[in-house]
């Protein structure tokens, strides 16, 4: 089937993709948008996990401060090249990400950076408030785990609902920009202050 400019034109700006891959993906998918956008992302994510494990020592440091002044945010996201560190697109993820952790208040950025201390005393919790409603010994473990995996989804960053769009976790919006730059890309740290809170 006979590939059209447009075609290649509309996929390009709903994905941001070269007109190459633009190309090969309508191939693939039989000239339909709709099914070349899915193809796109699933060898973008593909794509992303070879990159993951790539050096990231550029980046940048950015801020957020919510308009009342009472709650701000710093927070290092790192790339592989000072060239994408001034890239708009990368700038803008920098802005979403302080802006993000300003409204959801996560308490690291991956579950490995949870203190042990803090997963035994949560597990404890879970423990006695499964007991207290009568479950069965065997289902207690199962129902723990479930317990923790909305306590991560809560208070991991990377695990978090994106506040822009809560489709995607922060950990999704990383690999779809991955992809769509072509660099690793890694949270590194933060710190939220907020007036009035420790």
């Amino acid at each position: 089937m006979e590939i059209t400019p447009e075609q290649v034109r509309t996929l390009r700006d709903k994905t941001g993709a070269g007109i190459m891959e633009c190309k090969e993906a309508l191939n693939a998918s039989n000239g339909s948008v709709d099914a070349a956008v899915d193809w796109l992302r699933k060898k973008g994510l593909k794509t992303a996990e070879k990159k993951a494990g790539r050096a990231t020592a550029n980046g940048l440091v950015g801020h957020y401060v919510h308009s009342n002044g009472r709650i701000g945010v710093i927070v290092e996201v790192n790339c592989e090249t000072d060239f994408v560190a001034r890239n708009e697109e990368f700038i803008q993820l920098v802005k979403d990400v302080a802006m993000h952790i300003a409204a959801t208040r996560p308490i690291a950025v991956s579950r490995s950076e949870i203190k042990p201390e803090v997963i035994e005393r949560e597990r404890a919790i879970y423990v006695e408030q499964v007991k207290a409603l009568g479950k069965p010994e065997a289902a207690v473990p199962k129902i723990v785990e479930g317990k923790f995996d909305k306590y991560f989804a809560e208070n991991c960053l990377l695990e978090q609902p994106f506040v822009k769009d809560e489709t995607k976790t922060i950990e999704a919006l990383i690999k779809s920009k991955i992809a769509k730059i072509g660099e690793n890309i890694q949270i590194k740290r933060f710190a939220r202050f907020e007036i009035g809170s420790d």
